[in-house]
């Protein structure tokens, strides 16, 4: 197929994908809530949750402009929910996105980014 001066091929139009990090404080999160899943539904079902978690946030990687975003909290910062129970709060930089936190139930998002 010959192409022209304004023809794009599907490769070129795919985006590179961005790095996708978890801060400290998400890790401990994560640590935090499987421990609490573990103790009241078991382990196979902590590891399950958390491990869904994991994955959505990796599928952030190609499209990270989601949720809502939370200047008020912090310049840049997004939330977005999982499931209903857990929010997400992290932020885009160049090629990265970090998840700074991983809030789970009722955990108070503006004091916890404040920490």
């Amino acid at each position: 197929m010959k192409s022209g001066p304004f023809t794009i091929s599907a490769c070129e139009l795919r985006a590179v994908p961005y790095e996708v990090v978890f801060s400290p404080e998400a890790r401990d999160d994560l640590m935090a809530l499987y421990r609490f899943i573990a103790d009241n539904a078991g382990e196979a079902v902590a590891m399950g949750y958390v491990e869904r978690i994991e994955v959505y946030c990796r599928e952030f990687a190609d499209f990270p402009q989601r949720g809502v975003r939370r200047d008020d909290l912090l310049p840049g910062l997004r939330v977005v929910g999982f499931e209903r129970r857990v929010s997400l709060a992290f932020h885009i930089e160049p090629g990265r996105v970090t998840f700074d936190r991983i809030l789970y139930g009722g955990h108070d998002a503006d004091a916890l980014i404040g920490e």
